[in-house]
């Protein structure tokens, strides 16, 4: 076996060949999902690849969910402690346009389209593949994000079939909304290169049970 040289890099370790290692990131993403979320009566909407199963449990299902700081739905999760799992059909690459190339702070995303409050207090669409309610019992501060764990307290598949896969979705979508999506994700990496080394390591402190609707 080939042994590959071993060069100190700024932690220590090895010296990536980032090329190398891209093709693998990219097939780590999970299906699409419409985040949404509520706190003293905004309610948003943003799209998320980057979400995982965290329980082996059947009886008490978890989800990790990762958003970052500079979007408008992370101050709205940190503050209510809760937000929804919305996965689109394959057929609703529309969700893409509408939920995930503009920002909520410039208008309200979710004027036109027909959704209820659950559990949670966080909207949940009501034409979707399926749809997870979650209420977060912890964070980690990534620097530029947080990694929110977090219990699934409703949910149901409302329809047959599939739900989208981000690379799937990159190349069926118009090349209009491929060139904006890489113009928006082009200033995210700037940003979130600026702050990855910024970890705030203070403690997630759970929001009372009182401040969700319904509960």
């Amino acid at each position: 076996m080939k042994k590959m040289p071993f060069l100190v890099g700024p932690r220590g370790g090895w010296k990536m060949n980032f090329p190398d290692v891209s093709p693998i990131m990219g097939r780590l993403w999970s299906p699409i999902a419409a985040v949404t979320s509520s706190w003293n009566g905004q309610d948003n909407i943003q799209i998320a690849v980057s979400i995982s199963a965290a329980s082996i449990v059947p009886q008490k299902p978890r989800v990790l969910v990762q958003i970052y700081k500079s979007n408008f739905s992370h101050a709205l999760i940190y503050k209510s402690g809760n937000f929804a799992l919305n996965f689109p059909r394959k057929d609703q690459l529309y969700f893409i346009k509408d939920f995930g190339l503009s920002s909520g702070r410039d208008f309200d995303k979710l004027i036109d389209v027909d959704y209820s409050h659950r559990s949670s207090g966080s909207p949940v669409l009501a034409d979707s593949w399926g749809f997870l309610d979650c209420r977060v019992v912890n964070a980690m501060d990534g620097g530029d994000m947080t990694c929110f764990l977090a219990d699934v307290i409703e949910g149901s598949v409302l329809c047959e079939g599939d739900p989208m896969w981000w690379r799937d979705a990159r190349s069926q979508i118009p090349m209009e909304w491929n060139e904006k999506w890489n113009l928006k994700i082009g200033k995210e990496i700037q940003n979130s290169e600026n702050r990855m080394g910024k970890i705030d390591f203070t403690p997630w402190v759970d929001v009372p049970c009182s401040s969700y609707r319904d509960l």
